[in-house]
C-alpha cells in the first residue's frame, strides 16, 4: 500500500471540480487526488446521469467561461471517445420585466450565441404541452443541451489516471498541516506535497477548520424529483423537447428547472433551486412528509406543466454549498498561498468544471488566470478566524 509520499500537488475532494483540477494538473506535475469515499459515490454534488449545459447566464462573466467550458467538454469528449453532451436546446422563461430574465437575454446577444425569443403564444404553438400566463415570454439558447454527468465525471478521472495521476480513495483526512511543505494525514496514510488544493464540496469548511478558516457556505439538500408523463413521449428528449428554466417573479422563490424525459423513460426531470440546510453527512434522513420544496413543485407543474402526473415517482437528493452570492470561491488561502480552495458552486457548477479546474490549477502553478478572478475572491467576504 502507498501509505506515505511526496508529490508536486494534493487534491482534496475527487467531485467534479476536483477532478477536473487534479486532470489539469497531471499534464504539468505529480498529482495526488484524494477522497473520503469509495469511488464512485453519491455522497456529494457531482452524482447523477444528467446536468443542464448552457451558456444563458444573468451573469456575463459565466457565459465568457462558458463559451472555454464547451471546447473543452468536447476535447474531453474527443479524448476518451465517449458522448457527452447532447444538444436540446434551453427554454428561459420569464416575465420580460424580471431583471434576471433581461439580463440571460442580454449575456446571449452580446456573445452572438444563436436564440429565438417566443411570446406565450409561440410556446403554445411549439410546445403545446407547456402553459403559460400571458405576461410570460422565452428565450430558447440554441446551443444549450445535457451532460451527461456521471459518465463525465468517470472519464475526467480515467483520463487523470492516464496521465499518471494517483487516486487514493476511502480516505479521510484528519489533518493538515501547512508550510513549504503541506502535509495530509489521512485514516490511512501521510503524504506531502509543495501545494494542496480543496475542493472538497459540502465539507470544505470541515476541513478548512484545519487550517484556520471558515467561508461563509451554506449545505442545501436538494430534493431532485421525477415526474411521470400522463401520454409518454409528451416531454421526451426524443420528440424534441428541451430543457427549461422557469425564473419566478418572487425574489423569495428560486427557479424551476427541468430536463426532458430520458433518465428514466417516461419521467421527466424537474428541480426547485433551492433546499433545506442539512449537515452533508445527514444527507440521507429521510424526510417524514413531503418537502416544501416538493409542494412548490406540484404547484408548478400543475400549472404550467399539466402533462405531468402531480406526484413525483422518484424522488433522490444532491448537496448544494452555496455562497451568499452564490458565486464561486476560486482562491488562495489568506494566509498559506500554496493551499487553494475551489467551493461555493452554488448548484451551477458542474458544467463550469473544465475551466474551474483550469482555473485552479493556474493558481497552484503560479500563471496568470485565464479570466478576472475579482467575482471570486475570498475578501469580498468578511472573515472571522477560527484560531
Amino acid at each position: 500500500m502507498w501509505g506515505q509520499g511526496e508529490v508536486d500537488t494534493i487534491v482534496i475532494g475527487a467531485g467534479i471540480q476536483g477532478s477536473y483540477t487534479a486532470h489539469h494538473l497531471s499534464r504539468h506535475s505529480k498529482t495526488l487526488l484524494i477522497d473520503q469515499f469509495a469511488l464512485p459515490h453519491a455522497r456529494g454534488s457531482s452524482h447523477g446521469q444528467t446536468r443542464i449545459i448552457r451558456k444563458a447566464y444573468a451573469k456575463a462573466y459565466y457565459t465568457d467561461m462558458m463559451m472555454e467550458c464547451f471546447q473543452l467538454w468536447k476535447q474531453l469528449e474527443a479524448e476518451t471517445n465517449t458522448e457527452l453532451f447532447r444538444p436540446t436546446g434551453l427554454l428561459v422563461m420569464g416575465k420580460e420585466g424580471n431583471p434576471s430574465f433581461q439580463a440571460m437575454k442580454s449575456t446571449l446577444i452580446d456573445n452572438n450565441v444563436p436564440m429565438t425569443t417566443l411570446t406565450s403564444a409561440d410556446i403554445s404553438k411549439r410546445f403545446p404541452a407547456v402553459k403559460l400566463p400571458k405576461d410570460v415570454s422565452a428565450l430558447l439558447d440554441k446551443t444549450a443541451g445535457i451532460l451527461y454527468a456521471d459518465r463525465a465525471l468517470k472519464n475526467v478521472q480515467d483520463l487523470f489516471r492516464r496521465f499518471g495521476g494517483i487516486i487514493r480513495d476511502g480516505e479521510q483526512v484528519v489533518k493538515i498541516q501547512p508550510g513549504d511543505l503541506v502535509t495530509v494525514t489521512t485514516t490511512a496514510g501521510i503524504y506531502r506535497a509543495k501545494r494542496l488544493v480543496i475542493t472538497a464540496g459540502p465539507w470544505t469548511n470541515q476541513l478548512l477548520n484545519l487550517v484556520g478558516l471558515q467561508l461563509p457556505l451554506t449545505t442545501l439538500k436538494i430534493m431532485v424529483c421525477y415526474w411521470k408523463e400522463k401520454i409518454p413521449g409528451t416531454y421526451g428528449i426524443s420528440k424534441g423537447f428541451p430543457c427549461f428554466i422557469r425564473i419566478n417573479s418572487d425574489p423569495d422563490v428560486q427557479e424551476f428547472y427541468g430536463l426532458p424525459a430520458n433518465e428514466y423513460p417516461g419521467l421527466m426531470k424537474v428541480c426547485y433551486h433551492s433546499g433545506s440546510r442539512a449537515d452533508p453527512d445527514e444527507r440521507d434522513v429521510s424526510f417524514q412528509q413531503p418537502s416544501q420544496d416538493v409542494n412548490l413543485l406540484r404547484d408548478f407543474l400543475s400549472r404550467e406543466f399539466p402533462g405531468l402526473d402531480p406526484n413525483p415517482a422518484v424522488v433522490e437528493s444532491c448537496m448544494y454549498t452555496n455562497t451568499p452570492d452564490h458565486d464561486f470561491i476560486l482562491d488562495h488561502h489568506p494566509d498559506h498561498k500554496n493551499i487553494i480552495i475551489g467551493a461555493g458552486f452554488s448548484g451551477h457548477g458542474f458544467k463550469l468544471a473544465p475551466v474551474v479546474g483550469k482555473i485552479l490549477s493556474e493558481l497552484c502553478l503560479g500563471k496568470k488566470p485565464s479570466y478576472n478572478l475579482t467575482p471570486f475572491k475570498i475578501c469580498r467576504f468578511r472573515l472571522k478566524s477560527v484560531l
